[in-house]
């Protein structure tokens, strides 16, 4: 339970933002409240094209039907190896499917099941044999390859004293002169520094037959068991690796024991490929080479069911899409349930590139939803602007994007809710659409950071605990979920859709008309909190580096 949240004192004249061709919205708008809601019966069957309508029917109640749909899916969910999850390649996936695609045909949109390939991860071992016996607890990698392999273990440049920096494995330089075995090599590699992919590909080409990355163990929270990414060389995921040998974690105290002189282990990885499909619904507009596109993605990991991880972002969209089926929008509408996001940005990057030049030159922006009710959260925008964080070496944000991060930032301002800016740095399903020089957004929540005091202070919560403190685990249940966050950024995923639904020309120049209806004022952005100036508070997606 929350206490009080203080509101921000810092207050701006207001300043109507564009929104419409040429013309401004003038008047309050607040979000409707559950007194107000007229979702029941008449909602799914009326036009929706106003703010006033759209929101008094995008309740916090019909988000939360989707959430404990997504539940019980979960809950019933036959899969030997991971019960209880959504993950890619499970059944509780594909039911996610089913679940999304029917309720939005029956809504009435176009719906099309992208197939895309993954890996399903069988339970991984990690067993050492000498100089101690365990069994740890560990599990693949994306992108590890598949093979049992039984042999000495060779620590790689790692530190285990003092500060720990280290750049293990980083250098091909790191491999030189080390003794191998032959046929049955284990490379140890400490975290840090580079990605997890350069280190596997780096002791693969160096012939070692199965890698263990351990955590690096220079602060709490890089002591215990972690599993990432190894599908890229670099940090912004445009080189990826070839790997064949298995790749595995292990925690810091997992990494001392195998670095003692005459350590043997067993390390076995075994990935499968299945097809999964990513959703994608479209509603016609009157212009057909303009689509407003949003996603969130729909596979959880495989330790639990995902229900704010990413099952808010798509509850909140599949609201949205329901309650906009009869429309009528300018732009066309195009709502996407990406598969295999926590598998490294699958679904959302086959789509992306399938697609020929003229269909990307269509989409007019993307906006992302992953994480938007985490149940110790902080507001946060997608920062466009670079007005908190420099966009990392490498990554151009697209023009058009801060008209998006606007839209965003001035809702919350006019409703009187302080936000704060994250990462805008490609780490969920936003990825492969800013590749390809689309604009982008999104809203965010949290995850693993540590909430401050200053944040606490601001938004309420609990200092000093992650945002979500059931991130990756198997305690991300309907339970997990902030009911006020999930209910204003629900809210917002409308409001922003239907704002772009009739026009885009604040984004991309493209003109369109006001949204019906009783127009409305949004005030000039009041500014993020600033909380993360000495923080990362990166957006939510699959850890690729150190």
């Amino acid at each position: 339970m929350h206490g009080h949240r203080a509101r921000s004192t810092r207050r701006t004249a207001p300043r109507a933002v564009a929104l419409g061709t040429g013309g401004l919205i003038l008047a309050a708008l607040l979000p409707a409240t559950a007194a107000q809601a007229g979702s029941g019966g008449g909602c799914a069957h009326r036009v929706n094209n106003t703010y006033d309508k759209l929101l008094d029917c995008v309740t916090l109640e019909g988000v939360r039907d989707h959430q404990e749909a997504l539940q019980k899916i979960a809950d019933n969910s036959t899969d030997p190896y991971y019960p209880g999850s959504r993950a890619a390649g499970t059944d509780g996936y594909t039911q996610s499917v089913d679940y999304v695609a029917t309720t939005l045909r029956e809504a009435g949109y176009q719906v099309t099941l992208d197939p895309v390939e993954v890996d399903y991860a069988f339970p991984a071992v990690l067993t050492q044999l000498t100089p101690v016996a365990a069994d740890y607890e560990t599990a693949a990698f994306s992108g590890s390859g598949s093979a049992r392999v039984e042999g000495p273990v060779t620590p790689v440049d790692i530190n285990l004293e003092g500060d720990r920096a280290s750049t293990s494995g980083c250098e091909t330089a790191d491999f030189a002169g080390l003794d191998l075995n032959g046929d049955s090599d284990i490379a140890l590699v400490q975290r840090g520094t580079c990605t997890f992919g350069l280190k596997a590909q780096n002791a693969q080409d160096a012939g070692f037959e199965a890698v263990v990355v351990f955590n690096q163990g220079n602060a709490p929270d890089r002591l215990d068991l972690f599993i990432g990414d190894a599908t890229s060389l670099d940090l912004e995921g445009t080189q990826p690796t070839d790997l064949t040998i298995p790749v595995v974690g292990a925690s810091f105290d997992q990494g001392v024991a195998l670095a003692a002189p005459g350590s043997t282990a067993v390390v076995e990885a075994r990935i499968e490929q299945r097809t999964d499909h990513s959703v994608i619904a479209e509603l016609p507009g009157r212009n057909p080479d303009n689509v407003v596109m949003a996603g969130a993605h729909l596979d959880s990991v495989p330790e639990g069911p995902g229900i704010n991880d990413d099952g808010s972002g798509t509850a909140a969209l599949l609201e949205t899409a329901q309650m906009m089926a009869r429309s009528k929008p300018v732009n066309t509408l195009r709502f996407a349930f990406w598969a295999g996001e926590e598998l490294g940005l699958i679904g959302s990057t086959d789509y992306v590139e399938g697609l020929s030049q003229t269909e990307r030159d269509r989409i007019a922006l993307y906006m992302n939803y992953d994480m938007i009710g985490s149940p110790n959260y902080v507001f946060m925008v997608y920062d466009a602007d670079e007005s908190s964080f420099p966009a990392p070496d490498g990554l151009t944000i697209p023009a058009g994007s801060t008209a998006i991060e606007d839209v965003y930032e001035s809702y919350y301002t006019l409703v009187g809710e302080p936000y704060d800016d994250t990462a805008f740095d490609g780490r969920s399903d936003y990825q492969a659409f800013i590749e390809a020089d689309i604009p982008a957004g999104g809203l965010f929540t949290g995850a693993e950071e540590v909430k401050t005091e200053q944040q606490a202070a601001i938004w309420g919560g609990t200092a000093g605990e992650q945002f979500d403190p059931c991130y990756h685990l198997a305690c991300d249940t309907a339970e997990n979920v902030d009911l006020h966050a999930l209910d204003v950024n629900s809210d917002l995923v409308a409001f922003a859709m239907l704002t772009f639904a009739y026009s885009t020309e604040t984004v991309n120049g493209v003109p369109g008309r006001p949204v019906p209806g009783k127009p409305v004022v949004l005030p000039a952005p009041a500014g993020p909190e600033g909380t993360f100036v000495t923080t990362d508070g990166g957006a939510a997606g699959p850890r690729a580096a150190a």
